[in-house]
């Protein structure tokens, strides 16, 4: 430990983190699994950070996510329908916690950076790949919302690492 300059502990942890014994199985089994790092947004325009997700292959393709029902996005994907997937990269950390409401957004999450518009809601510019969903269903799921969209359109452009979220903290796949 070391002072701070008041004559205080700084502590090399965080005080107020619950404690290991009293931390929830689930929680932490989900901590160990790797997901990836996306953005969804849907028109009006809004947007999420969504780790809890999955591709599933077929014809048609799918998407299924878990999200928030309180969120904007969620209502915003209700009323349209419709709602764009992207796969974030180590780049785009910044972004991922703005819409995950990690960082200040003066003006709003959308208000950085450029956007090009979609059918399905804003993609970043730099996107590299992104898919457009029509919402075909949602069901309660633990405290989340299942979502489900049949992918209607993709775009693979460039294939950057991709951004990954493992045991609380932002990782790189390098190839």
């Amino acid at each position: 430990m070391t002072a701070d300059p008041a004559g205080g502990r700084i502590h090399s942890t965080d005080p107020f983190a619950t404690p290991q014994e009293e931390r929830s199985p689930i929680r932490r089994l989900r901590g160990r699994l790797a997901a990836p790092v996306t953005l969804w947004t849907a028109p009006g325009p809004r947007g999420l950070t969504v780790s809890s997700m999955l591709v599933a292959d077929g014809e048609p393709g799918r998407v299924l996510g878990l999200i928030d029902e309180e969120s904007d996005l969620w209502e915003a994907l209700s009323e349209s329908g419709r709602f764009a997937v992207t796969p974030l990269s180590p780049a785009d950390r910044q972004l991922a916690d703005r819409f995950a409401g990690l960082m200040p957004a003066p003006g709003g999450p959308f208000a950085i950076g450029d956007w090009t518009a979609t059918d399905y809601g804003p993609v970043p510019a730099a996107a590299g790949t992104w898919a457009g969903c029509r919402l075909e269903s949602s069901r309660e799921c633990g405290w989340a919302l299942l979502v489900e969209g049949v992918v209607e359109t993709i775009a693979v452009l460039t294939d950057p690492a991709p951004l990954v979220h493992y045991r609380g903290r932002y990782r790189e796949l390098h190839g």
